[in-house]
């Protein structure tokens, strides 16, 4: 199975995707609301990072793969599949600023690990514009290792300086 026959599946059987995504965001708001001025306690901030990471790893993977084939591939915005592109964006940042009503995202552990994460994969996709953009095509004889080691090289120097610029 690819990768577009599963979000094609997934597209087929909306029922379970939307009951996914709607049933996060209902239980944000219900921890919202019976939680109020206690999320930084124990029971409710494990509640929040469980929410946090249900959430944001469909919401960050969509994201990525909607900038991936916007940028890349040149698809329409019209072509966007609502149920797997759309759907899992909107459902993370309405979780998200549920969550931040009754806790600072500090509180939240893991959170770090997932803004971590975001701005990984969004210094990849600035590379990887930056390169398709400039039309850079390398002809050598240098081995794949190499070549890695540099990619990886940088994405560690980028990830150092985000953190030295934001704290």
């Amino acid at each position: 199975m690819t990768l577009k026959e599963f979000f094609d599946l997934l597209g087929q059987t909306p029922s379970y995707v939307l009951s996914y995504f709607f049933l996060i965001p209902l239980t944000a708001f219900l921890a919202w609301m019976l939680g109020k001025g206690e999320g930084h306690l124990t029971p409710w901030k494990y509640l929040y990072t469980i929410l946090v990471f249900l959430v944001c790893i469909p919401g960050v993977t969509s994201a990525a793969l909607d900038l991936y084939l916007f940028l890349f591939e040149k698809r329409s915005i019209m072509d966007a599949n609502v149920y797997t592109q759309i759907l899992p964006i909107l459902s993370m940042v309405l979780t998200l600023m549920l969550i931040r009503q009754n806790v600072s995202f500090d509180d939240v552990p893991g959170f770090g690990k997932i803004s971590g994460l975001i701005t990984l994969i969004a210094i990849i996709l600035v590379f990887m514009w930056f390169v398709d953009r400039t039309h850079i095509v390398v002809f050598s004889y240098m081995p794949i290792q190499q070549l890695l080691l540099i990619f990886v090289g940088l994405l560690l120097a980028a990830r150092w300086s985000t953190k030295r610029l934001f704290g």
